[in-house]
């Protein structure tokens, strides 16, 4: 018995030392898999290296439909073609809104887009503002945002009230005029305690956070006062949630919204990289991650849906800040990032979970209106990810068993940039302005109509049905794009192809601005 039970002990040692080395064993084939998936390399320039002159001819190029779609007083005007415009707009309200952009080839001011417009040019400035400064075109970018940031200041009169449309979209688009001759009505549309619109009043908040950014150090009582504005957006649109869509049904027909909560998770990681005030990092992680974040499945990221934008910025975080996090935020903060890792690794051609959403020659191509918003809101999300990688020292990307540099990131945000610019069945330009063959009939009102034009809203039409080319370049517009054959017609009256908007102008920057040169980004926008 004796004997029976030392054997026993002999047996249990051993089984003890097996499982041990076991666990040394799995501890160390676990190392290694971390190591090779987050696994360090070299760091990048910190100052813009050699810049890539087709993409400053661009960006240059580019930038230049915002001064096409300014409205009121204009300032230095830069536009041939252009002069004031909606000088009286609310003023039936007591108001000032006279500045703002239009939104597309129409005289509408959305709101919602318009902000969208903002956040996105302040994005692009604060992640590659020295290599627009490198290539002159800083100053421009900030006076695009400012134009547009001092116009959602003036519609923001008290905390829970925002003025989120000018004009009314039936009636402008039962004119065809340039905005300088404008003479319908233009009455001003809002949302508040009674009628709220979270979606509006929260991406505003982004907006102006970010704006708030951009401005701390060059105008430091406008960035306060941005702040201000955003937290107070913000409080307006969380507290009384609802849709802007169901306040004021109209706009199902024009910009209808799918949801807020994605807003509200925008707006909330702006304002925590504004303020660095951990209730807003709380409320995205703890508070309503579950709630709206959808972690682990991809989204695709536009004016109407943010959740691939916000998972990508807050990867941000936990890339470069997590040392005065708690683990419980860490945690959201781990969700984000790996949720932005499926969604770039579906953008990647040759990656398992690669989407199919895309042309033959590889265009990301998900609708038939305005295609190319999504190909370059892709592009430009792949290529901040990989200088995300490269700053911190990360080198690859794990996909479902295959492995990608930030090379590969930028390889597919750079396919994408180019088919853009002129690499593409058609072999067109799809930016205005840029390259020797580019649409000549873009649905753009003022674009359309001679300066000395004296048509009005009705008989203008005839400047849509024209068979000439537009008299006036709308240059740096973004058109639509192709149709999923990878075929474009030019015509004014194709409005899913050929019609421009400010939002698209924003991605579009954003993507040129970061393919111009390789730098680091910096690790705090505080």
């Amino acid at each position: 018995m004796e004997r029976k039970q030392e054997k026993w002990k002999g047996w249990c040692w051993w089984i003890l030392v097996l499982a041990i080395a076991a666990m040394v064993v799995a501890s160390a084939i676990l190392t290694i898999w971390n190591n090779r998936r987050h696994s360090k390399v070299s760091s990048v320039p910190d100052r813009p290296g050699k810049i890539a002159e087709n993409y400053a001819g661009a960006l240059k190029i580019a930038i230049q439909f915002f001064d096409i779609q300014k409205s009121g007083k204009l300032v230095n005007n830069k536009i041939a073609w252009r002069g004031d415009s909606g000088l009286e707009d609310g003023r039936e309200e007591k108001m000032d809104l006279s500045k703002g952009m239009y939104d597309a080839g129409d005289h509408m001011k959305f709101g919602f887009p318009m902000a969208f417009t903002a956040t996105m040019l302040s994005w692009a400035i604060l992640e590659y503002g020295d290599h627009m400064k490198a290539v002159k075109q800083l100053s421009n970018a900030q006076a695009s945002l400012k134009w547009i940031t001092d116009y959602l200041i003036n519609a923001h009169p008290s905390p829970n009230l925002l003025y989120i449309q000018v004009g009314d979209p039936d009636l402008d688009h039962e004119c065809w005029e340039r905005p300088e001759a404008m003479t319908e009505k233009r009455p001003v549309s809002q949302v508040n305690i009674s009628f709220p619109g979270t979606e509006v009043a929260a991406e505003t908040a982004a907006a102006m956070a970010s704006a708030s950014l951009v401005f701390k150090k060059i105008n430091s009582s406008y960035s306060n006062l941005l702040l201000k504005h955003a937290r107070e957006l913000f409080s307006f649109a969380d507290t009384y949630r609802g849709s802007y869509s169901v306040s004021i049904s109209q706009l199902q027909s024009y910009y209808n919204s799918t949801g807020y909560g994605d807003e509200l998770l925008w707006a909330a990681s702006w304002l925590f990289h504004a303020t660095q005030d951990e209730a807003y990092l709380r409320y995205v992680t703890l508070q309503n991650g579950d709630t709206f974040a959808n972690w682990g499945t991809p989204t695709w990221f536009c004016w109407d849906n943010k959740l691939a934008g916000t998972q990508v910025l807050l990867s941000r975080v936990n890339f470069f800040n997590t040392t005065e996090i708690s683990d419980e935020e860490n945690i959201g903060l781990q969700m984000y990032r790996k949720t932005a890792e499926a969604v770039i690794c579906g953008l990647l051609p040759d990656s398992p979970t690669a989407t199919s959403s895309r042309t033959d020659s590889g265009l990301i191509w998900v609708t038939e209106w305005n295609p190319l918003q999504h190909a370059v809101a892709s592009a430009f999300l792949a290529v901040i990810y990989s200088d995300y990688m490269l700053t911190s020292n990360t080198d690859t990307l794990y996909c479902s068993g295959k492995y990608y540099k930030p090379a590969d990131l930028r390889k597919f945000a750079i396919s994408q940039g180019e088919y853009v610019l002129g690499n593409n069945p058609m072999n067109m330009s799809y930016v205005v302005g840029y390259g020797s063959n580019y649409p000549e009939y873009v649905h753009h009102r003022g674009a359309s109509i001679p300066v000395d034009a004296e048509s009005g809203c009705h008989d203008g039409f005839k400047w849509l049905d024209s068979l000439d080319p537009n008299p006036n370049i709308a240059v740096g517009a973004l058109v639509g794009g192709p149709f999923l054959n990878e075929t474009y017609i030019d015509d004014r009256n194709n409005t899913k192809q050929s019609e421009p908007t400010t939002y698209n102008s924003a991605l579009l920057v954003a993507l040129l601005s970061a393919l111009l040169t390789t730098s680091s980004v910096v690790s705090s926008f505080a």
